[in-house]
């Protein structure tokens, strides 16, 4: 239901697509009739990790990103920071995972929530102690602890550097990729993050110290940069 404008800025027509949730701030202008009010995305609860753990991973992390409702029958345009833009359509149904930093808006149809990588990734552990440790890898690799969660029907707008490549991954096709090239990934595809640095190679890894494996099935966003958000 987004359209491209250009390679930087969607549009959305609210009297077609119902309710938009947007990243505060990624509003550039509107015309018709257009109301505007806070989102809340459901926290981080029912993780299988302590809310103590939960909440020292979030504050290394800084992850979530306070987000606006647009609803009535005007066309919203939107942007963020001359990033590129990319629609994702989900209009079938299915599921995407995007941290909270590269999410710029998405139809109401698709239902956010925040979810532990740890949970998908093997993590750091359980308790304090590996949230820390799970929070200090997603701080030098720009992965983070927790990502946004979308499930539904609708379409999504993602944001990165320098555009997109999509990637296919399947159960026979696995994919390692820069963890701060990562986007997003669509369908049902579980993300490691593995340090490739050992004491036999330390200072021998051609800066590449960490690595992201995707495996099962469905797409992987990677954006043409390694530059974080």
């Amino acid at each position: 239901m987004f359209t491209k404008v250009n390679s930087k800025v969607v549009s959305i027509d609210l009297a077609r697509s119902g309710p938009v949730v947007a990243r505060r701030g990624a509003m550039l202008f509107y015309t018709g009739n257009v109301f505007f009010q806070p989102h809340q995305v459901p926290g981080a609860g029912g993780m299988g990790m302590s809310g103590m753990a939960g909440i020292a991973g979030r504050m290394m992390q800084g992850e979530h990103e306070e987000t606006m409702i647009a609803q009535g029958d005007g066309t919203v345009h939107y942007g963020f920071r001359g990033l590129e833009v990319e629609i994702v359509d989900l209009s079938g149904g299915g599921e995407l995972r995007v941290e909270a930093s590269k999410l710029l808006a998405h139809t109401q149809g698709l239902q956010s929530s925040i979810v532990s990588t740890s949970a998908q990734a093997g993590g750091g552990g359980g308790g304090l102690r590996g949230a820390l440790r799970s929070a200090a890898g997603g701080v030098a690799t720009g992965q983070g602890m927790f990502t946004t969660r979308l499930v539904g029907s609708g379409t999504a707008v993602i944001l990165g550097h320098g555009g997109f490549i999509q990637l296919q991954v399947a159960p026979n096709r696995p994919l390692t990729v820069d963890p701060q090239a990562f986007a997003a990934s669509v369908g049902q595809v579980e993300t490691n993050l593995r340090s490739t640095v050992s004491f036999r190679n330390m200072g021998r890894t051609g800066g590449e110290a960490f690595q992201l494996d995707c495996t099962g099935q469905g797409v992987v966003f990677v954006q043409a940069s390694e530059q974080r958000l």
